[in-house]
């Protein structure tokens, strides 16, 4: 990273630092402590207010949030986590350009498996096909955990199902109702996109391989924010109309996933399957698969044991291994 912006992301972490304290904060005492013009704590400022924070200022005061902010605690999480028996090496940033990149650029010998990054923001916060996945301040949860895949990347398919099911999983025990499973990455409430999946690989195809699994889950989204979003969704704060501490459910999806994976390395998705299937939104119902500029029309026999989308088309049923493929229900 440049030394410039490097410079800057210190600044406004420290501006983040101290704006969720709740106080006025003097845009002339804060440039002569962190060394810069009062001027450019205002670009910094409205710089903050573009990734989501909600500041005003009030002349002869200075900057305070709106609204306070309940930030992801690193050393909350990791003890809920040695509560659950379920302990990970957890790393929370508040401003990182993608949870999953971070982790994929310090492969292949600055992770272990299990290892979390969460952050507050990402610059950079991908979907599936290269989408941007937007990602406001202090919102949703954005995690990313590695895990050393012994199987290969030919059992990478199954993460997915991994995946969803531990979501689905840390959403049951702590707020006592079912989420509806989208193959191949993603999570429904009431039939609206509440939450994705992205895998990232690296290694040989025959050998064991480093992956990166990403979970963007939405919490409490943000009326700007909401704007900028290309598809349905909703928010989990809207669904369930509670508020939520996402440090709690956090952990609770970190818990799950690891028991998940470990399951996943022992026996594949082989035990998962049915569960898949009875969350899976398209299960039985008819659908249009979209391939690039092709479009396969049939009926959505769930998943087999690999993963795979079985598509039945004229009677005949067939796995569909991915690839960039989307679908769509209705025929």
């Amino acid at each position: 990273m440049p030394i410039q912006e490097v410079k800057m992301k210190a600044i406004r972490e420290q501006l983040i630092k101290r704006l969720v304290k709740g106080e006025f904060l003097s845009g002339q005492a804060l440039g002569e402590e962190l060394g810069v013009s009062r001027a450019a704590i205002s670009k910094h400022i409205s710089a903050l207010q573009e990734i989501g924070f909600d500041i005003f200022s009030v002349t002869g005061k200075g900057y305070r949030l709106a609204n306070p902010i309940e930030l992801l605690d690193e050393s909350r999480i990791t003890q809920l986590l040695i509560e659950q028996k379920t302990p990970a090496k957890v790393e929370v940033h508040n401003l990182i350009d993608s949870t999953n990149s971070y982790l994929m650029r310090r492969l292949p010998n600055q992770n272990i498996p299990g290892q979390v990054c969460i952050a507050e923001h990402q610059s950079a916060g991908r979907g599936r096909r290269g989408r941007q996945w937007i990602s406001p301040f202090g919102s949703h949860i954005y995690l990313s955990m590695y895990w050393h895949l012994e199987q290969g990347m030919s059992a990478a398919m199954g993460l997915s199902v991994v995946a969803a099911l531990a979501v689905s999983d840390a959403i049951k025990s702590l707020y006592s109702v079912d989420v509806e499973l989208k193959w191949p990455n993603d999570i429904y409430f009431n039939g609206v996109k509440l939450a994705g999946i992205l895998i990232d690989l690296e290694g040989q195809a025959m050998e064991p391989c480093h992956c990166v699994i990403g979970i963007g889950l939405n919490i409490k989204m943000p009326e700007k924010s909401a704007a900028l979003v290309d598809q349905p969704w909703i928010d989990l704060s809207t669904a369930l109309g509670v508020d939520i501490d996402r440090n709690v459910l956090a952990a609770s999806i970190i818990s799950a996933l690891l028991t998940r994976l470990k399951v996943h390395s022992e026996t594949g998705i082989n035990t998962m399957v049915a569960q898949w299937q009875s969350q899976d939104f398209y299960y039985n119902k008819p659908v249009s698969l979209i391939t690039g500029e092709k479009v396969t029309r049939g009926i959505c026999r769930g998943i087999n044991a690999q993963g795979a989308l079985m598509l039945e088309v004229n009677g005949q049923v067939s796995p569909v291994y991915g690839g960039e493929v989307s679908l769509r229900v209705g025929i």
